[in-house]
């Protein structure tokens, strides 16, 4: 059984390591938003295209990426090699 990732449960960072996750999290949310876009084509020629039906669906998907960002390990990854690349110049 997959078990689900909890954004609230982050282990101890300083601030400038819980900065870095907000940012790959925050990249992490993008790249979601880019594959909900095309995932999710949500256009049904049975019904006819209300007003304001694009705004919502973006606002939707815009939610989705940004509550599932952190659980996908893009950001981890992301976070991992900047560490690594930060401990490395020093």
């Amino acid at each position: 059984m997959a078990s689900v990732v909890n954004k609230n449960l982050k282990p101890n960072l300083n601030a400038s390591d819980e900065k870095l996750k907000e940012q790959t999290d925050a990249f992490e949310s993008l790249i979601l938003k880019t594959l909900l876009d095309t995932a999710l084509k949500l256009e049904n020629p049975l019904y006819p295209k209300e007003a304001g039906n694009e705004i919502y669906q973006s606002m939707y998907k815009d939610t989705l990426a940004n509550n599932l960002s952190g659980s996908f390990g893009y950001s981890q990854l992301l976070f991992d090699f900047l560490k690594e690349q930060q401990a490395g110049k020093r």
